[in-house]
């Protein structure tokens, strides 16, 4: 009994922290990487800290996610910065063609980069956990391969990001702006002809149900985030803010990409197992036809976003060597 009592007080200083993100409940992301997350802060804080997570945009959007945290309505939030339309330029110049060819090499990227301070301001309202990305975004469409880039002129094509929907609209194509899990019912109704994904995203949100074609040329490769309510971290203990610290940088970036270079690897395996058709775009910096549309998408960027951008840009390709794919 005095044991019980005295365990008491403990059990009522635990904690919670409310995690927000915007993948399906029940998703290998979900499991393996914010469930993941939670369960280990829970064993590390010896249960003084308690982590619910609320997946699938059920607390907060995932264009709000971001504020949400701000605001407090939830603790932690992860989503993409592109759903945040204008508020991290200089985070997204390595969603720029090129950076990088893989999750790992994304993440460990952007990571490196934050951890340099190249784009802290941006996230001065909150304490960012971790960063990652996605890996390549392909081009994925339901009727017809796209060989060229002329062979987007007229298809209704949802976008990532804003910069890759202003590529798609120099091509003549109709950019369609929505968050990720509403694209399989716009699909399927029509309202899209077709999308710009990575192999993670069709195998997360069952898109490889309705594209059957799939043009492997990298436009973007889309930048992650989790992040913390700076009040809600400043108001824990010390010894429970290390705890949070110890789950941050580079070792859950790294995590957080092993997921999705697996998911990755299943989401292509998926569609070829499937029957669907292929083109790969080998270098495609260089090539005679997609060249030119990249390239003119990263200087018109950098141009745009200006100031420290070209820098963030120079030093983004120079991680590639250490950051490999």
């Amino acid at each position: 009994m005095a044991a019980a009592l005295l365990a008491t007080p403990a059990l009522a200083e635990a904690t919670t922290l409310r995690i927000a993100h915007v993948w399906p409940g029940g998703s290998m992301i979900d499991r393996e990487l914010f469930q993941a997350w939670a369960e280990s802060v829970e064993e590390a804080s010896d249960g003084r800290l308690q982590v619910q997570v609320f997946p699938g945009a059920t607390l907060t959007g995932a264009d709000s996610a971001y504020q949400g945290v701000v605001n407090g309505i939830a603790d932690i939030g992860a989503t993409a910065q592109g759903y945040n339309a204008g508020r991290f330029p200089l985070t997204q110049v390595v969603e720029l063609p090129g950076v990088s060819a893989s999750s790992r090499q994304g993440s460990c990227i952007l990571q490196s980069l934050y951890d340099q301070g190249h784009f802290d301001e941006e996230y001065s309202d909150t304490r960012p956990l971790f960063m990652f990305t996605t890996g390549p975004g392909y081009l994925h469409t339901k009727e017809r391969l796209i060989e060229t880039p002329a062979d987007l002129e007229g298809l209704r094509l949802r976008r990532p990001t804003p910069v890759v929907g202003d590529m798609f609209t120099r091509l003549g194509a109709q950019a369609v702006g929505m968050p990720a899990p509403e694209v399989f019912t716009s699909m399927q109704r029509g309202v899209v002809d077709g999308l710009s994904f990575n192999w993670e995203g069709m195998k997360t949100f069952r898109l490889n149900e309705l594209a059957s074609y799939h043009t492997e040329v990298p436009l973007y490769d889309l930048s992650l985030f989790a992040t913390m309510n700076q009040r809600t971290y400043d108001s824990l203990p010390a010894d429970l803010q290390q705890v949070i610290d110890d789950h941050s940088g580079m070792e859950w970036s790294l995590r957080a990409a092993a997921v999705y270079d697996e998911l990755i690897r299943q989401g292509r395996q998926d569609a070829e197992e499937a029957g669907h058709e292929f083109l790969v775009i080998e270098d495609a910096l260089d090539h005679p036809e997609w060249g030119p549309v990249l390239q003119q998408t990263i200087d018109g960027y950098l141009e745009e976003v200006g100031g420290e951008a070209g820098e963030i840009y120079e030093a983004a390709m120079t991680l590639q060597a250490e950051c490999s794919a």
